[in-house]
């Protein structure tokens, strides 16, 4: 299931090689919204994958964007402990309200983003 979320895109990181075969770039977009008289502000983490960090490319500091994005959740497992994590996939960036009207896109996901498993990874707590 896809979602979407518009706001002010407030912040891009760099791309990080986590191994190599596996690259991801993290923004943050500001969601403001005002329910029942009283106003609140969600600072929401994204993360692109692979081929799709450089979709944020075009993009600058306090442009308002819609973002659509599954949400994906692991389960990872190191000395007998079992860690989960979410993590919120962005596919597509839309430029919104006085924006240029670029739309980056690319094709709908169909397997999750996550490397396999290598068995010369660095003794790292999480995967990526």
């Amino acid at each position: 299931m896809a979602f979407e979320v518009s706001g002010k895109l407030i912040e891009i990181f760099e791309t990080v090689q986590a191994s190599a075969s596996f690259k991801k770039r993290e923004f943050i977009v500001e969601k403001t919204e005002n329910v029942g008289g009283n106003e609140f502000t969600d600072f929401i983490k994204f993360q692109l994958t692979q081929d799709r960090c450089n979709l944020i490319d075009s993009f600058n500091v306090n442009d308002q964007v819609k973002v659509s994005f599954n949400i994906r959740g692991n389960r990872w497992e190191k000395d007998g402990k079992v860690s989960f994590f979410t993590n919120l996939a962005a596919w597509r960036i839309e430029k919104e309200a006085g924006g240029s009207g670029q739309d980056m896109d690319t094709s709908f996901p169909d397997a999750s983003d996550m490397p396999p498993a290598q068995e010369d990874a660095p003794d790292d707590d999480l995967p990526f």
